[in-house]
C-alpha cells in the first residue's frame, strides 16, 4: 500500500505503512491534511522581499518560507498559462497534457483526471478561486466536471486579464457584476476581492472535513487595474518612477501593489487557518505559474523596470522569460509550509516540476496514481525519507514543448530547440545558470540522448470539445 498519513497528538505525523507493507490502522483513523494551493499569475521568481527584491515587501510570503521549505529550481510545467496549467492539474508533462496551446479556449477532454478528482473521491471538499484557463463554459473542459465541488472566477484565460470583468463564473453559471463596463482599468467591483472572499468562505465552510482549496489567482498578471484606496496602491500611487508603461497610467505601480496585496492575501488565509485551529493540520503551497516577464523595461531597466528574473543580490539574470522555455520561462517561487512537518527555513535544490504535483498529493492522500501520470512524488524531500520510508526518486529526464520550440532537462544539462527551424542548443546550468554558452558541440553524446528524450516524450496532441459556444466568454462582446 502507499503512505498513510495520521496526527498522533502533539507528536507530528508518523509513518505507518510503506509499499508493500500490512495495514496496521484502520482507514476511518487517518486524519487527512486539508490542502492549499496558491499560485499568482506571473509572479516572478525574484519579486519578493525575501529574494532581496529592492522594492517589493512580501513579509508574509517572507514568513512562510521561514517556516517551510522554498526550492530553488522546481520547474512550471509551461513557459504560459494554460499549458502549465494543464500539466499541474493533470500531472502529465506539455508532451501528453491535453492543454498545450495558450489560445484561451482550449479544453481538457472529458476524460482527463484531475488532481481534483484524486480528492474528491478521497472524501475531499474541492474549491477552486481564480483563474481556470482549462476550458469555458460549455466546453468539456469545465472545472465542476473536474473534481471540483465549486469554481468560481474566470474559465477562458483571455477573460482573466481584466481585474474589473463585466461578470465571472461560478460553475458555469455567469454572476453579473454590477458596474462594470468592460474597462479593463476601472469599474464598481474589483474581482480579485470578491475572488479572494469567496476562497476564504470555502475554507470557513469545510473546516470540519479535509478540503482542498485550489487559489489559482490573477494577479499580478493582466490589465493592471485596481481600487485607489486599496492600502497597496495608496503605497506607490505617487511613486514617480522611471518604468515604461504599456498598458495604462501607473502601470508598475500597480503592477508593484498587486504583489503587495496577494501577500497581503497570502497572510490573510495563515490568519483563518489559526482562527479556525487548522493551521497544523493544512500543507500550504504558493507558487507562481510561469517565468516572470520584463515588464516596464526601458535602456535604465534592460531587465524590466522590477526585474522578476534579475537576481538582486549576484545580479545574474535568468535568460528570456514568459513565452521560453529558457530559465526565464520556466523558474518559479516554489514555496511549502506544514507546521509540525517540513522543518522550518529549509531550502531545497530538488528538481522538479509541476507534473510531480499530482504525484505528491496521491503519495500524501494514499491515493492511486494515475498509470499516465509524468510526475514523481516530493513527499520524500518535504517530508523527509525517513518520515515517508522510501528515498526522494529523481527525473531521468524533464519536458516542455509547444507549437514552435521544445526543452529537456537531464540534471545540471538543459537542452532547447528555440524554434523549429533551428537546431537543439545545450547548456550546462552549473557553470552557466544564464544560459549564455551553447555547448552542443563540445558534448555531442549528451545532446543525442536528450534529443532522444525529447523525441519519446512528444505524443500527438488531442483537444477537448466545445459543447455550446453560445455561453461562453467569445461568445460575448466584451469582457
Amino acid at each position: 500500500m502507499r503512505l498513510l498519513l495520521r496526527w498522533v497528538g502533539t507528536l507530528g505525523l508518523w509513518l505507518l505503512l510503506t509499499i508493500g507493507s500490512p495495514t496496521t490502522i484502520k482507514a476511518e483513523s487517518i486524519d487527512k491534511p486539508n490542502i492549499v494551493y496558491i499560485m499568482m499569475d506571473e509572479w516572478g521568481y525574484f519579486e519578493s522581499s525575501g529574494m532581496g527584491h529592492p522594492i517589493l515587501q512580501t513579509p508574509n510570503i517572507d514568513h512562510m518560507a521561514r517556516e517551510g521549505m522554498r526550492f530553488t529550481q522546481f520547474l512550471a510545467g509551461g513557459s504560459v498559462c494554460a499549458p502549465t496549467r494543464s500539466t499541474l492539474m493533470t500531472g502529465q508533462h506539455t508532451g501528453h497534457t491535453t492543454v498545450r496551446l495558450n489560445s484561451g479556449g482550449a479544453a481538457l477532454r472529458a476524460e482527463d483526471r484531475t488532481i481534483a478528482d484524486m480528492l474528491h473521491e478521497r472524501g475531499y471538499a474541492t474549491g477552486g478561486f481564480g483563474k481556470w484557463g482549462l476550458g469555458d463554459a460549455g466546453t468539456t473542459g469545465v472545472p465542476e466536471n473536474h473534481g471540483f465541488d465549486t469554481f468560481f472566477g474566470y474559465y477562458h484565460q483571455v477573460h482573466a486579464h481584466v481585474h474589473y470583468p463585466r461578470y465571472l463564473l461560478r460553475n458555469s453559471v455567469k454572476i453579473p457584476l454590477q458596474g462594470n463596463t468592460g474597462d479593463p482599468y476601472v469599474g464598481d467591483v474589483f474581482a480579485d476581492q470578491l475572488i479572494h472572499k469567496a476562497g476564504l468562505d470555502f475554507i470557513r465552510e469545510n473546516a470540519q472535513r479535509p478540503f482542498f482549496a485550489y487559489m489559482p489567482w490573477t494577479a499580478p498578471h493582466g490589465h493592471w487595474g485596481m481600487p485607489k484606496d486599496d492600502p497597496a496602491f495608496v503605497k506607490y500611487r505617487d511613486k514617480a518612477w522611471d518604468a515604461t508603461n504599456q498598458r495604462g497610467e501607473l502601470d508598475a505601480q500597480t503592477y508593484a501593489a498587486m504583489v503587495e496585496m496577494v501577500d497581503r492575501q497570502v497572510g490573510e488565509i495563515f490568519q483563518l487557518l489559526r482562527e479556525l485551529d487548522l493551521d497544523r493540520k493544512t500543507i500550504v503551497f504558493v507558487c507562481g505559474d510561469n517565468g516572470g516577464q520584463a515588464y516596464f523595461q526601458n535602456e535604465r531597466y534592460p531587465h524590466g523596470f522590477l526585474g522578476p528574473n534579475l537576481n538582486p543580490k549576484t545580479g545574474e539574470r535568468f535568460r528570456a522569460g514568459k513565452g521560453s522555455f529558457y530559465e526565464g520561462g520556466l523558474r518559479i517561487p516554489f514555496i511549502v509550509r506544514w507546521p509540525g512537518q517540513i522543518a522550518p527555513g529549509s531550502i531545497s535544490n530538488h528538481l522538479g516540476y509541476f507534473p510531480d504535483i499530482l504525484a505528491t498529493l496521491s503519495e500524501l492522500v494514499d491515493a492511486p496514481l494515475d498509470k499516465n501520470a509524468d510526475g514523481i512524488s516530493i513527499l520524500p524531500t518535504l517530508l523527509g525519507e525517513a518520515v515517508v520510508g522510501h528515498e526522494q526518486q529523481e527525473h531521468s529526464y524533464l519536458y516542455w514543448e509547444d507549437r514552435k520550440s521544445v526543452a529537456v532537462r537531464m540534471g545540471h544539462w538543459k537542452a532547447v530547440r528555440p524554434s523549429q527551424s533551428a537546431p537543439f542548443e545545450l547548456y550546462d546550468l552549473n557553470k552557466d545558470l544564464e544560459e549564455r554558452n551553447n555547448v552542443a558541440t563540445r558534448f555531442p553524446d549528451v545532446l543525442e540522448t536528450m534529443k532522444s528524450q525529447a523525441a519519446e516524450a512528444h505524443s500527438a496532441p488531442t483537444s477537448g470539445g466545445v459543447l455550446d459556444p453560445s455561453i461562453g466568454f467569445k461568445g460575448h462582446t466584451a469582457p
